[in-house]
């Protein structure tokens, strides 16, 4: 077999030194276009578990790296002077011209031929070879050639960002984040040999048009920057090498493969410096390539469509996770408002994979400084703050109390709305007592109600619940009284109207299927939300008028039946969510048009239920921040809606995405609607709610510490197990004082199981970490 490896990066050339090694009557030839010495850029950076690797496929390439790399430790977060460490981070930088001149070394004890000064754009050279591996980086000639086949597409971030060197020391990995009048900037900092350091300069687009900067000035960018971070930098200079302001390419491409031609590292997909090297994801996919053609020597394409398909997902989540990362440093000046250790810890927790109890193990010091911080600005001593027994202990973040107007919650859980289609005409029965109350015995801080409906025909399916009857209201009474007898638990009911959504058959009936006998449909526009349910009709202003006397009067009614709390349903593309999103209001009148103008009908409608509601009860908007459909809402049109609810009265945002189109294309991951309720939170200066994937203690307490949201709802895992919260308390080993006198002699047995639980899943994960590699 021939192999042809064009471009001479860190992935091309480990690929042919593990290929070459398995299969030594394979000619492998590496074109580079520039000098064996020549290196764009200064340190790479690599982690416990890639140089573990590196062990397991090429001891003596793990041995050669491992001699020259610099080794740390620890991660350092600096804000204007201040700082924390954060021990217990594997990690080691090294030389990007001396890893090149390693692996160069293993090639040519291999047998690999290394070709260089070659123009490699010229593809006739390598007709002859069974594979042609690009490995030619960002701007790859041979991808550009064939990006219709590759179906490459490539979108550049926001921020700017310029790669320098220094000869300014550094013990640990450092970001260096420093408020300047025109924004923030941030320096990812990090020694990779002695006297040698990387340092890459991050900014908002904004704040780099403020300064003046430069493109390709690079004498002007060194001395800005320089005195920008004078501090840091300690009297060291900068170096440039082609060290020019750059916009990050999110490379992707819908096919790894052409015919005999196949992409590796950047070239294929690329992954923001934020969460790690570039040339440890080309790195680790050169050892799937090479895996896949020493399982197929005789088949390229059979070689292709496995590596394709071991390493695509694992590559899309990575990708997914920098693009996380990368929105926290899109929105560093957003961010920085947070006191300094919430700012700390949500850089360290930005892309979601790291999380408190990760951090907790690795720096417990850390994350206690973290928890108070936290702590003494949300759990006064007022009363003890209504939690547990000694005043100023320190509790976790999930059972701190949270305030709406006169509304105390007694943790920051939420039930969220969750239809159980098992009213009959419209009343709830001793199913939802049940239900509810069993939530509420479990310990949730507050329950918002399946959706109901403020009429006949705002109902979703026959089994939606109501409350447009003397009737519906007295059953709903039931279940306020028991929960407020019986617990310290609080409930909202969400009031909505379900618009073009309606008259389906129950979920496990036939999804978005049309009732036998459907009623008419109302929406802001006659856009059916499938080819099954019928075309709704557009709504009049006489028809607004009577929708607007229902929900006040179901408004009426939900405080007659002792609800806590009102939220307003205005999400998911039911009725006042078709007005709100430009895909489902197409009007030409007052109401259509302009956000402001989609915004009339649903804000005339939530003035008028904050009129009828008492003035110290709460109330809460769910919208929908995300279509995930192309021309849809728009993130400046989502402040705009929440910031004209804030103003007439809304006292929390709950923010949710989607399920305004069929044909809609979510990026489904745990915790993946926070960064939508962050935004609003922090943007809008209202308290938030978000849900969305979100499965254990951990995962809640690191979205409250982080200042993403203020309360976190649970669906499904409510639905699974009605004592999450009790099991989630005895976890932590947090003393709840609400438990019910008839469940109390349980804990006696929960906290001791629970606690064994958990020591033992920390002492895996402790035993799982990676060795370290440091000599």
């Amino acid at each position: 077999m021939k192999i042809a490896v064009i471009g001479g990066g860190p992935g091309g050339l480990y690929f042919s030194i593990l290929t070459k090694k398995a299969m030594p009557h394979c000619q492998i030839d590496v074109y580079e276009r520039n000098k064996p010495d020549d290196s764009f850029g200064f340190g790479v950076v690599f982690s416990d578990e890639t140089l573990g690797e590196f062990l397991k496929r090429d001891m003596q390439s793990y041995e050669l790296i491992r001699s020259k790399f610099a080794y740390w430790d620890d991660i350092i977060v600096a804000r204007d002077g201040q700082e924390v460490s954060i021990a217990g981070n594997g990690f080691c930088g090294c030389s990007r011209k001396t890893l090149l001149k390693l692996l160069h070394q293993r090639c040519r004890e291999e047998g690999v031929n290394l070709h260089f000064e070659q123009n490699i754009d010229d593809l006739n050279q390598y007709q002859n070879a069974d594979i042609i591996l690009a490995s030619d980086g960002i701007a790859s000639g041979i991808r550009t050639q064939y990006e219709k086949e590759f179906g490459t597409k490539i979108t550049l971030k926001k921020n700017r960002f310029v790669w320098l060197g220094s000869t300014k020391p550094l013990d640990a990995f450092t970001y260096f984040f420093r408020t300047t009048p025109h924004g923030v900037m941030v320096a990812h900092s990090y020694q990779y040999e002695e006297g040698m350091s990387t340092w890459i300069f991050e900014c908002s687009d904004e704040t780099w048009q403020k300064h003046g900067f430069e493109v390709t000035n690079e004498a002007d960018t060194m001395a800005k920057i320089s005195e920008i971070f004078k501090e840091e930098l300690d009297g060291h200079p900068l170096i440039s090498n082609k060290s020019h302001w750059r916009q990050f390419p999110h490379v992707t491409n819908e096919k790894w493969f052409h015919n005999n031609i196949v992409l590796l590292g950047d070239a294929k997909a690329t992954a923001h410096y934020s969460i790690g090297s570039g040339t440890k994801l080309a790195m680790d996919c050169a050892i799937g390539l090479s895996d896949a053609v020493i399982a197929n020597p005789n088949n390229v394409q059979a070689a292709f469509e496995q590596y394709e398909k071991t390493r695509r997902n694992t590559v899309e989540m990575i990708q997914y996770a920098a693009l996380v990362s990368l929105d926290w440093f899109e929105n560093m000046d957003r961010n920085n408002q947070h006191p300094f250790y919430q700012f700390a810890f949500g850089c360290m927790t930005r892309s979601k994979k790291v999380t408190f109890e990760n951090l907790r193990l690795r720096d417990k010091s850390f994350t206690d400084k973290v928890l108070k911080e936290f702590n003494d600005r949300f759990n006064t001593n007022d009363n003890d703050n209504g939690n547990n027994n000694g005043n100023n202990q320190i509790l976790p973040a999930a059972f701190t109390k949270f305030k709406l107007r006169d509304l105390e919650l007694q943790n920051r859980i939420v039930m969220s709305a969750m239809g159980q289609y098992s009213a009959i005409d419209g009343k709830v029965s001793d199913w939802h007592l049940v239900h509810y109350g069993s939530r509420a015995t479990g310990g949730v801080g507050l329950i918002i109600t399946e959706m109901t409906a403020v009429s006949k025909t705002g109902r979703i399916t026959l089994g939606c619940a109501g409350i447009y009857t003397q009737e519906q209201l007295l059953e709903w009474k039931k279940v306020t009284d028991f929960i407020h007898q019986n617990t310290q638990t609080k409930i909202g009911i969400q009031l909505g109207h379900s618009g073009r959504k309606g008259a389906t058959k129950k979920p496990w009936e036939g999804v978005n299927e049309p009732v036998d006998l459907p009623w008419d449909l109302l929406s802001a526009s006659p856009i059916a939300f499938n080819d099954k349910l019928p075309i709704p009709r557009e709504m009049t202003s006489k028809d607004m008028d009577v929708i607007v006397t229902q929900f006040v009067q179901a408004t009426e009614n939900a405080n007659h039946a002792g609800f806590d709390l009102i939220e307003l349903q205005a999400h998911h593309g039911f009725l006042l969510a078709s007005f709100l999103s430009p895909l489902t209001n197409l009007r030409t009148d007052e109401f259509g048009g302009s956000i402001e103008n989609r915004l009339k009908f649903p804000l005339r409608v939530f003035n008028e239920m904050r009129n009828a509601f008492p003035k110290h009860k709460p109330m809460s908007v769910r919208i929908s921040a995300s279509d995930w459909a192309e021309n849809g809402i728009t993130e400046e049109e989502v402040m705009t809606i929440a910031t004209a609810f804030k103003n007439a009265g809304a006292d929390i945002i709950n923010v949710s995405t989607g399920n305004t189109l069929v044909h809609q294309k979510p990026q489904v991951g745990r915790m993946w609607q926070t960064p939508f309720a962050d935004a609003v939170r922090n943007t809008v200066h209202v308290p938030t709610i978000t849900a969305g994937y979100i499965q254990d203690i951990d995962q809640i307490n690191t979205i409250i510490l982080n200042g993403r949201a203020d309360l976190v709802a649970l669906g499904r895992p409510l639905l699974a197990d009605a004592h999450f919260v009790r099991n989630a308390q005895a976890y932590e080993q947090f003393e709840a004082i609400d438990i019910p006198n008839q469940y109390k002699a349980g804990s006696s047995h929960l906290y001791p199981l629970k606690a064994a639980e958990r020591k033992q899943t920390e002492s895996m994960k402790k035993a799982l970490k990676p060795k370290s590699n440091k000599k």
